[in-house]
């Protein structure tokens, strides 16, 4: 549990821990019960500790220590050198005839420009970075939806082409179907004429077997006997057949992708969010 507090909200002693606070140290930011503030001061004897009523905490001005004068405490500032300084630094000359102002004024002024600073990054600074975050955010949606786009494209081209070599490739697989029966369908009546030839010699040849065979001494017989040997001495011609050659066309690969298809340059434009 916070020793500060309890279930009532109860702010202790920040040095006892344990009385309810009645006082307020604005130099040190201690908060203090009665029986403490004496031990509280006898802490430092070199510090002036500015203590008040716990409902009046922070109203003591707490001056800035001179950077140049150990223990002093400013309450002048110079606006020429920007500085704060205390009544060591004015006794000397090395602020003469600077614009000096007490720094409680200072203070004022600050706190007044703080007001206007804060209440411009509230009303506009903080709310155009928002439209502008959430701009941007939708740029990302948008061009990611965008690049989904164009990679579907490229696909669908893709599918495209491949439709156009299946269809080519295809074609010519048909092609290569049709002269192969062709060829086929030569080649087996050329193979049909020479089996007809070699059914009509066996027939000669079983023809002459018989003949001599027979042992006869019929005149007419023999005499009657056609050789048709002339007719197969010229052999039939050797059909070979010629194959089609298949010739792929080499394809550069700049042609082909131009042919595809290719992208533009991305790039990127500067535009005042102002005005848009």
């Amino acid at each position: 549990m916070d020793p500060n507090t309890s279930s009532q909200d109860v702010i202790r002693c920040d040095l006892c821990e344990i009385a309810e606070v009645q006082m307020h140290c604005d130099t040190c930011h201690n908060n203090l019960c009665n029986a403490c503030v004496g031990e509280h001061i006898s802490t430092d004897d070199f510090k002036d500790h500015k203590v008040v009523r716990f409902q009046f905490r922070n109203s003591t001005p707490l001056y800035p220590g001179c950077a140049f004068h150990e223990k002093e405490r400013c309450e002048m500032y110079c606006r020429h050198c920007a500085i704060p300084v205390c009544c060591t630094c004015l006794a000397s000359d090395q602020h003469l005839g600077h614009r000096l102002s007490k720094i409680l004024q200072v203070l004022g002024e600050k706190k007044e420009m703080i007001k206007k600073e804060l209440n411009q990054l509230n009303e506009t600074i903080y709310p155009t970075y928002q439209h502008i975050a959430a701009d941007v955010q939708n740029r990302i949606s948008e061009l990611e939806r965008e690049y989904k786009g164009i990679s579907e494209a490229i696909t669908k081209r893709g599918h495209y082409w491949h439709r156009k070599v299946d269809k080519v490739v295809k074609k010519l697989k048909s092609q290569v179907d049709e002269m192969k029966s062709s060829q086929l369908q030569t080649l087996r009546k050329h193979l049909d004429e020479i089996n007809k030839k070699i059914i009509d010699i066996k027939d000669e040849i079983d023809s002459f077997d018989t003949c001599i065979a027979e042992h006869t001494n019929d005149i007419a017989r023999f005499i009657s006997v056609r050789p048709k040997t002339d007719q197969y001495q010229e052999l039939p011609q050797k059909l070979v057949p010629s194959l089609p050659k298949f010739t792929p066309r080499t394809i550069q690969d700049e042609t082909f992708c131009h042919q595809f298809g290719g992208l533009s340059p991305f790039l990127f434009t500067l535009k005042n969010m102002a005005t848009d």
